[in-house]
């Protein structure tokens, strides 16, 4: 039987979601709660992997098992034995060609950010910042650049894995909740870094730094040099990805309503 898992999880404690030596990431606490749950070893695949920091509101994992419980007890049951940061949503029986990362069409994230003179405190580690005030329409502006077909090599970490650093982003968006911005991409893949080397430019041509013309230069540079440094993990948000409807599994969780609604778009 194979199975599907939408997991959520805080990534401020964790290096990143693919299992490490340390045991201290995401995956490595899932197969574990998986094991003691199953009382077997359960490896998974998981539909995208996060850095160090990152959070996850709809990871999707799949996995192989003989063993025969109710859905709702996969859930249950494995969170009992996760700890208070990460969880599963829901559970479903998936036919055996489903792969949690080849099956998926697309995958989404969002990048929440503070704009304040003051750090942030509540959302330490949730939320991004900006001490200095942004303009919206500049970012959007500069973020449309990024819509389509390109080769992101400007935007890609040096141990990126990545056969290919062309990618095709579908969605860049920007949008105002109160004092926070809210930043949406989707793309059908994403490189090693990609969102947060694209942020640290949108945020220097949000406080004025550069024109939004630049982000054209950035792309057609292909070097990670012609980008600006590498932004925060702490806002960035793995939305999960999207699959094909003869899935028939859950686009979004709970965890979604969380995070800041826009009221303004660009």
């Amino acid at each position: 039987m194979r199975l599907a898992l939408g997991i959520s999880y805080l990534g401020a404690a964790y290096q990143g979601w693919q299992s490490q030596p340390s045991g201290q990431t995401v995956q490595d606490r899932l197969e574990a709660a998986l094991a003691a749950f199953a009382t077997t070893p359960i490896a998974t695949l998981c539909a995208g992997r996060t850095d160090a920091g990152v959070h996850g509101l709809m990871q999707v994992v799949h996995f192989d098992t003989p063993l025969r419980r109710e859905l709702f007890s996969w859930v249950r049951g494995v969170n009992r034995f996760l700890p208070p940061d990460i969880a599963v949503q829901w559970a479903r029986e998936v036919p055996e060609t489903f792969h949690a990362r080849a099956s998926a069409l697309a995958r989404r994230y969002a990048y929440i950010l503070l704009e304040s003179p003051v750090r942030p405190s509540l959302e330490a580690g949730r939320a991004g910042w900006s001490f200095r005030p942004l303009d919206g329409a500049a970012m959007q502006q500069a973020a449309s650049h990024l819509l389509g077909e390109h080769d992101f090599t400007s935007f890609r970490a040096a141990a990126c894995q990545a056969l290919s650093p062309v990618k095709t982003l579908t969605r860049a968006s920007v949008a105002r909740c109160g004092p926070y911005w809210r930043f949406d991409f989707e793309a059908n893949a994403f490189l090693h870094h990609m969102i947060r080397n694209i942020m640290g430019c949108l945020v220097a041509i949000g406080q004025g730094q550069r024109p939004p013309q630049w982000m054209q230069q950035v792309i057609a540079a292909r070097s990670r040099d012609a980008a600006a440094p590498t932004f925060a993990p702490d806002g960035l948000y793995f939305l999960g990805p999207r699959y094909a409807p003869e899935w028939q599994l859950p686009e979004k969780t709970a965890a979604f309503e969380w995070l800041p609604q826009p009221f303004s778009r660009y």
